[in-house]
């Protein structure tokens, strides 16, 4: 890798962002931590998201492009539930934020992001990058962090964990990916999703 890649890659900004399905619901994730290149922007940068009562996101790259596709989420997530009378499924909410990116594919919204929340179908949680790839799973990592946390999630990840469980691991997942990852770090939001809506926590390491 010559220089100047070498320079245009360092100024991705970095970020560990995790989602885990748990029995009663699904726990969104990510440290707070905005850096560029060898500078630390902000130290109280939020990248989880509510797109609904019972949908949230959580991204890693550009915050701005993050809070451009939230609210064209919000956005149609609130036309679709004055449409139908009813609130957007999980999964029309990932196929929508999927086309989302899609549709940028020319000049993409530069984020990797997590989509998950509950609704009649359970909890579920989809993974996208860039160009708008739809992967579910029980848990993902995504961001900077991404290769260090997952070891921890693969490690300690159960089917129907309780949720206090899950926000354990999914706290030991971003502890593990902060200590070694530089673009990570500051802390970390939370947003534990049930049937009973979205408790958003933060907490500082």
């Amino acid at each position: 890798m010559d220089e100047r890649a070498q320079s245009r890659y360092l100024y991705v900004p970095g970020a560990t962002t995790i989602g885990v399905v748990c029995s009663h619901g699904v726990i969104l994730a990510s440290e707070k931590r905005v850096s560029y290149g060898y500078m630390v922007v902000s130290r109280v940068g939020k990248k989880v998201f509510k797109i609904t009562d019972r949908i949230g996101a959580a991204c890693a790259g550009l915050v701005s492009d993050m809070q451009i596709l939230v609210r064209e989420m919000e956005a149609y997530a609130n036309l679709f539930s004055l449409d139908a009378g009813r609130p957007m499924p999980v999964k029309s909410a990932a196929k929508l934020m999927s086309n989302l990116l899609f549709n940028r594919r020319l000049m993409p919204l530069i984020t990797q992001t997590l989509i998950g929340g509950i609704d009649e179908d359970g909890a579920t949680l989809y993974s996208l990058d860039i160009l708008g790839s739809l992967i579910p799973d029980k848990f993902a990592a995504v961001g900077s962090g991404a290769a260090i946390a997952v070891g921890v999630l693969e490690e300690g990840f159960k089917e129907n964990m309780s949720v206090e469980e899950a926000k354990a691991l999914v706290v030991r997942a971003i502890k593990s990916a902060v200590s070694r990852d530089i673009m990570s770090g500051d802390g970390a939001d939370f947003f534990t999703i049930t049937k009973e809506g979205i408790q958003e926590e933060s907490t500082k390491f």
